[in-house]
């Protein structure tokens, strides 16, 4: 019997209707609900930062654009820390780096590293492949700028969430090609088909009355961040020909989550084809989890797996 979903992520339960919402709609609706993440009052379901963490806002100025940068740095920081490039979920219509602030600010400090959120473009104004190019095109420049940023450029790893973990997926496999050379990637309930069949997926079924991911949210993300004339094949990690060569995955799903076989589904093909990759899903866990700790405690066991990954990456010598 499959177990029912935390009963405080009823209070998310997002009865709008995505698909029926104009483009000028969707940036309002994109708009409000930022607005109430970034509240001191929803501290008590995206969990309070660790206070150890340094936390900045700063900008980047890359070709044609400029984006803002959420840096989380441990405040005893004294030395080069490895890099974690980090990026936030939302169906590439939604979301912002802040949404993030607890998981990162605690894996900076308890790692230790440098936490980099990018504030990546979104759709419907700049639709796939910019917001993947807006990842690229960052981590480049922080590992080129190294020094600046007081981080190793071969201590690399990427990690997002649901859309985020589309663009750590892409990243890491560009990167086996033109660089920078990363350690790890972390995908937290990824996206990892954006074609036709997104939707075409057992769990889709089985988890359509979850709280925290609408599957009207779902199909308006794709047809507003996959625009005509876009092959999606070529921003669906999933059905790339070879997943060979790649850093080593950890892939956190959700039992309750729409999307959890577009992770497990991901981690069979980077196991048929060498890549080291390691699954686990989390029970009583919705879409999301990570960022509402305070409303799902799985987030608490996932976030202590994730640290220990990394730093047994991004720290060597720590191993064992």
């Amino acid at each position: 019997m499959r177990s029912k979903a935390p009963l405080g992520t009823r209070i998310l339960r997002d009865t709008q209707d995505w698909e029926a919402l104009s483009d000028d709609q969707v940036i309002t609706a994109r708009e409000k609900t930022n607005r109430a993440a970034l509240s001191r009052a929803a501290r008590i379901v995206t969990g309070l930062p660790d206070r150890r963490a340094h936390i900045k806002e700063t900008r980047i100025d890359l070709p044609g654009r400029r984006l803002m940068l959420r840096v989380h740095r441990p405040k005893d920081a004294g030395r080069k820390l490895p890099l974690i490039v980090s990026f936030h979920g939302g169906g590439f219509i939604a979301g912002t780096a802040t949404q993030n602030d607890w998981l990162n600010s605690h894996l900076a400090v308890r790692c230790p590293a440098v936490v980099v959120s990018v504030e990546y473009r979104l759709a419907p104004e700049h639709p796939l492949p910019q917001p993947i190019e807006d990842g690229f095109d960052t981590l480049v420049r922080l590992v080129e700028e190294a020094a600046d940023w007081g981080v190793d450029p071969g201590a690399v790893a990427v990690m997002g969430e649901s859309a985020g973990g589309t663009i750590a997926a892409l990243i890491a496999l560009r990167a086996g090609k033109d660089g920078p050379p990363l350690l790890a990637q972390v995908l937290n309930y990824p996206v990892t088909d954006w074609t036709e069949t997104m939707t075409e997926y057992s769990s889709i079924d089985e988890n359509a009355d979850n709280p925290t991911l609408p599957l009207s949210r779902l199909r308006a993300a794709r047809k507003l961040s996959v625009p005509p004339g876009l092959d999606a094949r070529g921003v669906s990690p999933l059905t790339f020909d070879s997943l060979a060569g790649l850093p080593s995955a950890l892939v956190v799903t959700a039992a309750l989550d729409p999307l959890a076989d577009h992770g497990r589904r991901y981690v069979e093909r980077l196991r048929e084809d060498g890549t080291d990759a390691h699954l686990t899903c989390y029970p009583r866990a919705t879409h999301t989890f990570l960022s509402i700790p305070g409303l799902v405690p799985a987030a608490r066991p996932a976030r202590c797996e994730i640290l220990t990954f990394l730093r047994s990456h991004l720290h060597p010598a720590s191993r064992g």
